[in-house]
């Protein structure tokens, strides 16, 4: 088991907020996209971030990491059929995570099955943090 924390963005309620926006402005994202749900956690030397992306094609979902953050980002289109009332969500959805020290980002592993996509971040043996540094004579 990792000594290593998980990060938390500093707003949790910040989904619920913009799911409560959509519902009463769906095609007007406050963010400029949709927010992608997600559950983070510390398993067995890895940091696990599930995303909750129901009915997304593998082909319309991104993911990438450049400078300790993970960014998942999907898209779906609207059909536009008359037939009735759709409380589909269509347009961008982003999301982007900082992973924790100690993240190897050549070898994260993604999946995707029944709507959840599994990415997995191998992490580095915790090292001692603190280390002697020689103080040369400057003379």
């Amino acid at each position: 088991m990792s000594k290593l924390a998980v990060r938390r963005r500093p707003m949790p309620m910040l989904g619920d907020f913009a799911e409560l926006w959509n519902a009463f402005a769906p095609n007007v994202a406050p963010f400029g996209a949709h927010l992608i749900r997600v559950e983070d956690s510390m398993d067995d030397g890895r940091y696990v971030v599930r995303a909750e992306l129901p009915g997304m094609d593998l082909a319309d979902v991104d993911v990438s990491v450049q400078n300790g953050r993970l960014t998942i980002k999907a898209e779906r289109t609207e059909k536009h059929e008359e037939k009735g009332r759709s409380e589909f969500s269509y347009g961008s959805f982003e999301r982007t995570v900082t992973l924790p020290a100690g993240a190897d980002e050549d070898g994260i592993d993604a999946s995707y099955a029944q709507g959840i996509l599994t990415v997995s971040v191998p992490l580095a043996e915790e090292k001692d943090l603190a280390r002697k540094v020689e103080i040369k004579n400057g003379e």
